[in-house]
């Protein structure tokens, strides 16, 4: 099991963020952690029926089968090791642990078109 998915695994049964989690989640991820939790905690992570999408103070980050097309998993991340995801990435699996995604019944698609 990797480390992501031991903190997912312990995410999902505890349903909540609890300090112990933050900091497991920190520990693997650092920055890209804290970032992750704040994104969540203000309730920027959002699913739509196409995409989930993650809010970031400058623009939209698609997140499509666990994977991000931002700069940084692009340029920074090594793909082949599971451990190492974006903020948004990172972002989306705590949402989703919790449930704390703010679902949206339409396709970003058309969302994106307005944006």
């Amino acid at each position: 099991m990797t480390a992501v998915e031991e903190w997912v695994a312990r995410l999902a049964d505890a349903g909540e963020l609890t300090p112990d989690l933050v900091t497991a989640i920190v520990d693997v991820h650092g920055d890209r952690g804290r970032r992750a939790i704040e994104a969540v905690g203000e309730s920027r992570v959002k699913g739509y029926r196409d995409f989930m999408v993650v809010v970031g103070y400058e623009d939209e980050y698609i997140v499509e089968d666990g994977q991000c097309g931002c700069a940084d998993a692009e340029y920074n991340l090594d793909r082949e090791d599971p451990d190492q995801l974006c903020w948004h990435a990172i972002a989306v699996r705590i949402a989703d642990a919790i449930d704390a995604v703010d679902h949206h019944d339409m396709w970003y698609s058309d969302v994106r078109d307005f944006l």
